[in-house]
């Protein structure tokens, strides 16, 4: 059974800093593109980071410069670190893992809020 846990949301005021933790079981996480997700209230779920099994990167023109994605293979977890943070990146974040093999696999997790607020 898959699970993505995330952790390390919370309430930050602007400019300030937040890690988030994607712990991942019954997946090896070097094997997939592993990737942040975001949604708002109101608006839909888009991209916010992601990291290949060959370690490239991609963010949202929104985030760039100011989030990284990083990955720990021995701790099997996903890293969004998040700094400069405005009262625009304020959503419900999620962790996913995709790959397509034979068939294409794609998992959630339950997602963290953020909150960024004075």
């Amino acid at each position: 059974q898959v699970q993505l846990v995330e952790s390390g949301g919370g309430l930050v005021q602007p400019g300030g800093s937040l890690r988030l933790s994607c712990a991942a079981s019954g997946i090896i996480v070097r094997l997939y593109t592993m990737g942040w997700y975001r949604q708002a209230p109101g608006k839909q779920r888009e991209s916010v980071a992601t990291i290949t099994s060959n370690g490239s990167t991609n963010f949202a023109d929104s985030v760039k410069g100011r989030f990284t994605i990083s990955r720990d293979n021995a701790k099997n977890t996903v890293y969004l670190q998040m700094n400069t943070l405005t009262s625009e990146d304020t959503a419900v974040y999620y962790c996913n893992a995709r790959r397509v093999l034979v068939t294409a696999q794609n998992y959630w997790g339950q997602g963290t809020q953020v909150t960024v607020s004075s």
